[in-house]
């Protein structure tokens, strides 16, 4: 007998709702933990404003950039390589509103929580053991914070100490989300 991710409605909102104030606590109370994530650039005003004329969209770009693998071999982009500065940049809006970012986030909370309901529902009947409800539950939620973050150090070179301390953080969601799930399941 599986249960239904209805079903399981309680621990899921509860589990969001806690991750959200763990991820709260992280990030404003313990913020030395991620302080160094992200650098400021040399001169910095100098570089704001040598970019400021192009008017750059909001986006995700590389430089230098190439349309194809083609292209990548060919001696120009070579060159413009070489010389660098290579970047990744990420252009936000200059109204950027923290409000917007915390409900994406804490739906993103619920989605990973949905799915940990789903794949423990599955694979475990109601009356489960705790501790079987908090593997389930764990692992899924362990999925959803943290693994496809290795992607950023992997294809982006971000910080490898950036992306481990970011994964520790949705270790311990999952933690949250195991804990949550495990204290309310239903009963036989």
């Amino acid at each position: 007998m599986v249960v239904a991710a209805l079903a399981l409605w309680l621990p899921i909102v509860l589990s969001a709702v806690f991750v959200f104030v763990v991820s709260s606590i992280i990030h404003m109370v313990f913020q030395w933990w991620h302080r160094d994530d992200f650098r400021a650039v040399p001169d910095e005003d100098a570089v704001m404003d040598a970019l400021r004329p192009f008017n750059i969209p909001r986006g995700d770009y590389i430089i230098p950039y190439a349309c194809s693998s083609k292209e990548m071999r060919e001696p120009a982009y070579k060159s413009k390589r070489a010389q660098g500065p290579v970047a990744i940049l990420t252009v936000c809006s200059t109204d950027y509103a923290m409000g917007k970012s915390l409900l994406l986030w804490f739906g993103y909370c619920l989605l990973v929580s949905l799915f940990a309901a789903y794949l423990a529902g599955r694979a475990l009947g109601p009356g489960a053991h705790y501790l079987e409800v908090f593997r389930f539950a764990g692992a899924a939620a362990f999925c959803g914070y943290a693994l496809a973050l290795l992607q950023n150090s992997i294809w982006y070179q971000r910080k490898w100490s950036a992306t481990l301390k970011s994964m520790l953080d949705g270790f311990l969601y999952a933690l949250v989300t195991a804990g949550t799930f495990g204290w309310l399941w239903p009963s036989a």
